[in-house]
């Protein structure tokens, strides 16, 4: 395998090209049992018909695990967007539609997503009233089966020279609510700076999809505190700033 060819550079992994397979390696502190779920779920999400990279074999390479997949060749919508910003609306009406194309697909042997966050929200650095309070909240929202990507982001979508859309990085997929879905998102806009893009992609969304704004923004703390407990930590102080920052009950 040549892994001379770095594409990108993460927290504790390294994605290289090597021909036309794509290689994640992760660093050796990385858990074993978070990679192969992650192999699993995109095995799982290609079978329900999305465009995505279809894994080649789960491996070891200098004691290290590596997922290896199709390298798909193309231009990230987020680097689009920076290239072409006269076209950003576009773009973000593409990244919409992409998205409600994968909450409308269903993946029943993916965790729930309910329970990730009643898991993550157990481990958030607030006090018991405010876990309580959220893990009621979360108990009250309606249960969905829908495919959710956890991550999805600009970044994470791969256009093609021919315009084919890609999406990458299946390690946070869960079934569940579309709408915690796009709380996710939204929150991922402003975790970059990106509040006028964030704003104007709810919009979208919600029109597009006929949700009221109310219902998404009813998420909100509940997904911030749900991923507080992963990243840095100014990060976890701007999530945890929205727990507290609006009651929208």
């Amino acid at each position: 395998m040549n892994l001379d060819r770095v594409i990108a550079v993460r927290n504790n992994k390294t994605v290289y090209r090597d021909g036309d397979n794509c290689v994640k390696v992760f660093d050796s502190e990385f858990s074993k049992a978070d990679i192969l779920n992650e192999a699993l779920n995109q095995a799982r999400v290609e079978e329900t018909g999305l465009n995505i990279p279809k894994i080649k074999e789960v491996t070891t390479i200098d004691g290290k695990w590596a997922i290896v997949s199709e390298f798909i060749k193309g231009k990230t919508l987020a680097r689009l967007m920076e290239e072409n910003p006269e076209k950003k609306h576009e773009y973000l009406e593409k990244f919409v539609d992409l998205q409600i194309e994968v909450h409308s697909r269903k993946c029943p042997l993916l965790n729930k997503l309910k329970d990730k966050m009643n898991r993550k929200i157990s481990q958030a650095d607030l006090d018991a009233t405010t876990r309580y309070d959220l893990h009621t909240r979360l108990e009250g929202m309606p249960k969905h089966t829908k495919l959710c990507h956890g991550d999805f982001n600009p970044s994470n979508i791969i256009i093609t020279d021919d315009g084919k859309a890609y999406i990458i990085d299946w390690s946070h997929a869960t079934q569940g609510n579309a709408s915690a879905d796009v709380a996710r998102t939204y929150l991922l806009f402003w975790l970059a700076g990106e509040i006028d893009d964030a704003n104007e992609y709810l919009d979208l969304f919600c029109k597009k999809t006929d949700t009221a704004k109310q219902y998404v923004q009813k998420w909100m703390p509940i997904v911030a505190a749900s991923q507080s407990v992963k990243g840095n930590e100014k990060e976890r102080e701007f999530l945890l700033s929205w727990v507290d920052v609006v009651d929208y009950e």
